[in-house]
């Protein structure tokens, strides 16, 4: 292939005394390039300086047959490094920004000299040297800027605040940079390298080390200062001998108010949070002009949307316990499964109404009013066209086991999907006191009713979101009933298509098919049991996307994934592997395991593990040494796995000695969650698993505080973990 050449172009590295600095001038000064070598040749904290750390990487250049001249001033005195280079080459051409200190400290105890000095180093020092060297650039019509940032800025990292700030700030100097210059031909790019070098020599363990050698880094870095390359305003970052680009990206948002009205309320943010947090149709913006435009667009939408199109409707639902148990055999409640005789009788203990239930109001009103079937100008259509495509629940207090409610619902938008249409119904339900109980969105999808000339995307419709790309953590198989929708119906959900045969094949079915709600009320107990430990008063809210219709009499069989206090799910039909419920979650206000579980799980039971020997002999040291948690001080939850699902969960509260199998008690959380598989529990804690290396591997995932981790060493001392 063609080398890649830099002769006669002239280029200034700072920090290149060692490591990736050193890395970068030699192999400029290997393509041709002539090199300013600047180190003032501190330590890695910034103290103190020497000349001998340029002054061997220029003689190791000049040994080759190479150009290079040291310079020992400090970045922040950039135009002393571009005078260097004027007064020796007569020209400069790149400026890559490399130098580095750290200083790091917690967030509480960095002081405003450690803040200062690294600031000064990484964000000033670039913008001196950058901007000494800018007239030059403008003047040839030619530049190449790189600047150094790091996963910490990307990310954040403990006891690196001063670290992180500046190395995110370069970022924003790099995208104006990149701006400002484009139209003389001076690209600015972010180099985001994680490499051995002084900063990171006692960090990283030893055989991870040394992978990460500076000069698999140096060639992306040379490629984007080549006159061939017209990368601009991009971060990319590298190891190892690999390299990606990152982005930083924005959802598609929400809107907090409409034309009716010019304020916002925190309750209006807190009804569309879910919608505006979520980020599974999260796209970049290339420009701050991109971004504006965006903006003035969902103004007009303020302006002239959804409102044009609303109708609104109230009506009353009121239940009993009667109704409530009905329900719940609806859903497959079962007097033979003992943790459902909470939702079946009315004089159990615990008895209550299935969160799920609360679906009902506002599905009522709308079936009894017309909105719907008015929703569209133009168009009729019959209960045949009409299929619940999406639905979205949330409970602000918990559901009464009898009750007299009030709901408000409106159409709150309209879509056309070209043959066919959505329309998107908004509920409020409220109990007698006035308090609002219930929110829900529900996303009909008509047949046969599309090509009116409408939008195709809601800013007010709540998201789905897709399961994670793992295997799930717990799946549960029922079977229904072959007259499931006959009893389900009993609740309201009157239409025809689940009962009358010949009215289900004029819909297209060869038979009445299960409601889908009736589908979604079997998940919604699958998850309650296996993450609430059947406690209805844990469940937040929840949306979903009716995939595709159920048969009564076909078995179901709920998938799900923890993520936190979300649940995500996909129930499938057990003969058919179809899809019946897709792009689901389940919030809850906390996750509660079950002491035992109450129905199968993916692994087909929970099991002694033989890393559960490890958390014996941790509860046996810490009985024999209580010192030990006053140097730990901290509350840990490890997940074990095996095939990759989680099969067991230990709890290892240190703050007070107490280790035991589960999530945490209720009112205490979790500094650290570990996640690890059993085999590499063992290994790690007789020490034949290095715990960073694992970690970097991702062996070990550790979310929450990553340092409070390393102090576990001392709960063994076989053991680094």
């Amino acid at each position: 292939m063609d080398k890649l050449r830099f002769d006669g172009r002239v280029a200034i590295v700072t920090g290149a005394g060692a490591g990736l600095g050193r890395a970068y001038a030699l192999l400029f000064a290997e393509r041709g390039a002539s090199v300013v070598v600047n180190d003032l040749g501190g330590s890695r904290s910034g103290d103190g300086s020497s000349s001998k750390a340029a002054d061997s990487v220029v003689s190791e250049i000049r040994s080759k047959g190479g150009k290079a001249v040291p310079n020992y001033d400090s970045v922040v005195d950039g135009d002393k490094l571009v005078q260097t280079a004027l007064e020796n080459f007569g020209r400069i051409d790149i400026v890559v920004n490399n130098a580095g200190i750290l200083r790091d400290k917690s967030f509480a105890r960095i002081s405003e000299s450690d803040w200062n000095l690294v600031h000064d180093v990484h964000l000033k020092g670039a913008f001196k040297v950058t901007q000494a060297a800018w007239p030059h650039f403008r003047k040839q019509n030619y530049g190449r800027v790189i600047v150094t940032s790091s996963n910490s800025g990307l990310y954040g990292n403990f006891g690196q605040a001063n670290y992180s700030a500046a190395k995110l700030g370069l970022v924003g100097l790099c995208n104006t940079m990149a701006i400002e210059g484009r139209k003389n031909n001076i690209n600015c790019n972010v180099i985001v390298p994680t490499a051995a070098s002084r900063l990171t020599e006692d960090i990283l363990p030893p055989d991870f080390f040394a992978e990460l050698k500076p000069e698999l880094i140096a060639p992306v870095v040379v490629w984007l200062c080549h006159e061939n390359c017209d990368e601009n305003g991009s971060i990319i970052e590298s190891a190892a001998g690999w390299a990606t680009k990152c982005h930083l990206v924005r959802g598609t948002g929400a809107i907090l108010r409409h034309k009716i009205t010019d304020t916002v309320a925190p309750e209006n943010v807190r009804d569309v949070w879910n919608q505006l947090t979520d980020m599974s149709r999260a796209t970049r913006l290339d420009s701050i002009e991109e971004a504006s435009s965006t903006l003035l667009g969902v103004l007009d939408e303020i302006k002239s949307g959804p409102e044009e199109i609303i109708n609104e409707a109230s009506g009353v639902f009121s239940y009993n316990n009667r109704d409530s148990i009905i329900y719940a055999i609806g859903v497959g409640a079962n007097v033979k499964e003992e943790r459902d005789l909470q939702y079946l009788y009315e004089s159990h203990e615990n008895f209550s109404t299935l969160p799920s239930y609360a679906v009902l109001p506002s599905l009522m009103v709308t079936m009894s009013s017309s909105l719907v079937t008015e929703a569209i100008p133009g168009r009729t259509f019959d209960l045949s066209q009409i299929l619940h495509g999406e639905q979205y629940l949330e409970l602000h207090k918990p559901l009464p086991t009898e009750a007299k409610l009030t709901t408000k619902i409106c159409v709150s938008d309209v879509l056309d999907k070209g043959k066919n249409a959505v329309i998107v119904v908004d509920g409020k339900t409220y109990d007698e006191s006035g308090d609002l109980i219930i929110t829900s969105q529900i996303c009909t999808f008509v047949l046969s009713a599309g090509g009116f000339g409408g939008k195709r995307v809601s800013s007010v419709m709540i998201p789905i979101l897709d399961e994670p790309k793992r295997s799930p953590d717990s799946t549960v198989t029922e079977k229904t009933s072959v007259n499931q929708a006959a009893v389900y119906r009993l609740s309201g959900d009157l239409n025809p298509l689940h009962i009358d045969p010949s009215f289900a094949l004029a819909a297209g079915y060869e038979v009445p098919i299960l409601h889908g709600l009736a589908t979604l009320g079997m998940s919604v107990r699958h998850i309650l049991k296996q993450f609430a430990d059947n406690d209805s008063k844990l469940f937040k809210s929840l949306k979903v996307r009716f995939s595709k219709p159920v048969v009564p009499g076909q078995t179901l069989c709920t998938s799900m994934w923890r993520e936190g206090n979300r649940i995500h799910f996909k129930t499938t039909v057990q003969e058919t592997n179809n899809t019946v419920l897709s792009g689901a979650y389940m919030e809850l206000h906390e996750v509660r395991l079950p002491a035992k579980p109450h129905v199968v799980l993916c692994s087909g039971k929970v099991e002694e593990l033989p890393s559960d020997a490890v958390f014996h002999g941790m509860k046996e040291r810490i009985e024999s040494n209580p010192s030990l948690l006053k140097s730990i001080n901290g509350v840990f939850v490890y997940h074990i796995t095996k095939s990759g699902k989680v099969t067991s969960t230990w709890t290892a509260d240190l703050k007070i000695g107490k280790i035991y199998r589960g999530e945490p008690e209720k009112g205490i959380k979790a500094d650290t969650t570990l996640t690890i598989d059993d085999s590499d529990m063992i290994d790690l804690a007789l020490g034949k698993l290095n715990p960073q290396m694992a970690f970097m591997k991702g062996k070990l995932k550790i979310k929450g505080n990553i340092m409070l981790a390393q102090k576990l060493k001392a709960l063994n001392t076989e053991s680094k973990l």
